[in-house]
């Protein structure tokens, strides 16, 4: 294997929406040979991204430690939400504001929003909303006017929307869900990582707390809300019609899509597909939803 080839395989890999095993397996080895080669800490960074989105998240530790030791930013992020979130059986809320501090300190907002969500929750630190509320009011003007899919817009919008909500102004908040909505769904077109889908359902539940659904006008990831109970839904895409239902089975709704069971909304949301094609990667092609 050359470079290039290497190079050629991985990014073969990232367009590929429905990896198979094979497929798995030549990336893997493409992006070891690239780190043996020329021990570049993007490439780390990218095989240990690729590991925390299937939740391998020891391998992921791993590469994210070895991207470190070239002192790279990203993987100084990475590092935070690793021990914040004890994705390796063991939270270290000292090492997670560690990470997270030295990145707030240049001016990072993943960061700043991170070590302002351990002053609401008092991890590792005393607990201070105000603080909280303010740092996410400054960051605010920071981020509203970035425009790439992968900048934390959503992630910011939707922690303020909460403050606007606590303050008894709805309208700003359900504006601030509505904007963060449709930015996020533009980002998970390219990269349904579960933690995306997941600021999603939480947007779409807090969301729909403050404004009365609409079962005349919705959209794909309205969906979150509607499958949360039983419920009977079509849509079309390229002049197919599509079944969707749900049904409680336990304390949650499991989820047929075209025959298809799934064992929650989560479950639907990040491996239903139309083919192969994911339904995240065409959410803006679905249209004519309707409540049967």
């Amino acid at each position: 294997m050359t470079v290039e080839e290497a190079r050629k395989i991985a990014e073969a890999f990232d367009e590929n929406h429905n990896p198979s095993e094979e497929d798995v397996f030549m990336f893997t080895e493409a992006m070891n040979f690239l780190i043996e080669e020329n021990h570049n800490p993007r490439d780390m960074m990218h095989l240990g991204g690729y590991y925390y989105e299937i939740r391998h998240f020891d391998l992921a530790l791993k590469y994210y430690e070895m991207a470190a030791t070239y002192d790279y930013d990203p993987a100084y992020e990475c590092l935070g939400y690793i021990w914040y979130y004890g994705r390796t059986g063991e939270r270290n809320y000292e090492k997670a504001f560690g990470y997270f501090s030295r990145l707030m300190e240049k001016g990072d907002p993943v960061s700043t929003y991170k070590i302002a969500d351990m002053y609401r929750n008092g991890y590792f630190v005393d607990k201070d909303q105000t603080k909280y509320e303010q740092m996410i009011e400054t960051l605010y003007p920071k981020v509203k006017d970035m425009n790439n899919v992968f900048d934390p817009v959503p992630e910011v919008f939707t922690r303020l929307a909460r403050i606007r909500t606590s303050q008894g102004r709805p309208e700003d908040a359900v504006n601030l869900y509505l904007y963060a909505k449709d930015f996020l769904a533009q980002r998970i077109r390219y990269n349904a990582f579960f933690g995306n889908l997941n600021i999603m359902k939480w947007l779409i539940d807090d969301l729909y707390e403050l404004i009365e659904f609409d079962e005349d006008f919705f959209d794909f990831f309205d969906l979150y809300y509607l499958l949360k109970s039983p419920h009977r839904i079509s849509f079309m895409y390229e002049d197919g019609e599509h079944k969707l239902e749900s049904l409680v089975e336990g304390d949650e709704c499991v989820v047929c899509f075209d025959g298809k069971w799934f064992h929650s909304r989560d479950d639907f949301f990040k491996s239903g597909c139309i083919g192969n094609t994911k339904l995240t990667a065409v959410y803006n092609d679905l249209y004519g939803f309707e409540v049967e």
